[in-house]
């Protein structure tokens, strides 16, 4: 079968644009984040040679879970302006190149992704999903991996992929068990509160003495130590609350979508427009074997 490439559009966005210096175009448009993006989905197409690639991305309103807890995501903050101005290019550019830039209103761009994730594995395709976010770390399976960006602190790292043995390694549980993980140490980035104190080894004591959740908040009085214990014993909602909030959702209402070829009539006026001379040169060389002659 095949192999695709699923990539976490925000999130591969956002290091696009702090991985790149403040470049502009000649009216002082930010362009930074749109050479990072295009390098940036090159060189994995180049490393991880897929069949197909799709990108996805969030319109905003996790309705869901917002329901469940308002004041999930709350805290985030903005997405600086230079990058705000360049998303609309960017999905343009996406879509130049045939990724298509899955969206969809009131469903979270992570949620989509999971399910097109699931339905390509169990057809029997290979999924390699690309993105830093460690809620991924549910999906993974012997047919699906994760691609990593190479960290803000080493980056001669590089892209690195994580199976399923990779996830128990980084987090003490394997995939089945990141949701409820996070459920209990709560996850900051989404303003999901966990266990105040809880952090994840005890996180992973428990899950590995009590098996889940529920035989967690059944055996309260047995946990260590007593400060967690206590708010298990308080608290059995939240955390059940939490891993509604924690667990990805694989059948969310999304059609069918396949990936196009490069329309290279959209792609390279888009990106002149842009002053993208040298990645203009390289899409070119890559898409019609021409070379641009300085």
């Amino acid at each position: 079968m095949a192999k695709w490439l699923l990539l976490d559009g925000y999130n591969l966005a956002f290091r696009a644009f702090y991985g790149m210096p403040e470049l502009t175009r000649a009216d002082g448009f930010p362009t930074g984040a749109l050479h990072g993006w295009v390098k940036s989905i090159w060189r994995l197409q180049d490393q991880e040679k897929p069949d197909f690639t799709l990108c996805f991305f969030d319109l905003g309103g996790a309705q869901d879970r917002l329901a469940l807890h308002p004041e999930y995501k709350a805290h985030r903050k903005e997405t600086p302006e230079p990058l705000e101005k360049q998303m609309p290019v960017i999905k343009e550019i996406t879509r130049a190149l045939g990724l298509v830039g899955i969206e969809l209103d009131g469903v979270e761009s992570d949620d989509l992704l999971a399910s097109q994730a699931r339905a390509l594995a169990n057809a029997g395709n290979e999924v390699w999903i690309v993105s830093a976010d460690k809620d991924f770390a549910q999906c993974v399976d012997d047919r699906i991996k994760i691609v990593l960006p190479p960290p803000t602190a080493n980056p001669k790292l590089g892209w690195r992929t994580m199976d399923a043995a990779g996830v128990v390694e980084k987090f003490g549980v394997p995939p089945a068990k990141i949701a409820e993980y996070l459920a209990i140490v709560g996850d900051t980035s989404d303003n999901i509160p966990g266990i105040d104190g809880c952090g994840p080894k005890t996180a992973v004591k428990w899950l590995t003495e009590f098996g889940d959740l529920e035989g967690i908040i059944a055996n309260a009085a047995k946990l260590k130590p007593d400060r967690c214990a206590a708010q298990v014993v308080a608290r059995p909602e939240d955390l059940r609350r939490n891993l509604k909030l924690t667990t990805l959702r694989t059948t969310s209402p999304l059609p069918w979508v396949a990936p196009g070829p490069v329309d290279t009539e959209k792609l390279f006026p888009l990106l002149e427009s842009m002053e993208m001379r040298s990645t203009l040169a390289e899409a070119r060389k890559r898409y019609t074997g021409q070379q641009e002659l300085f």
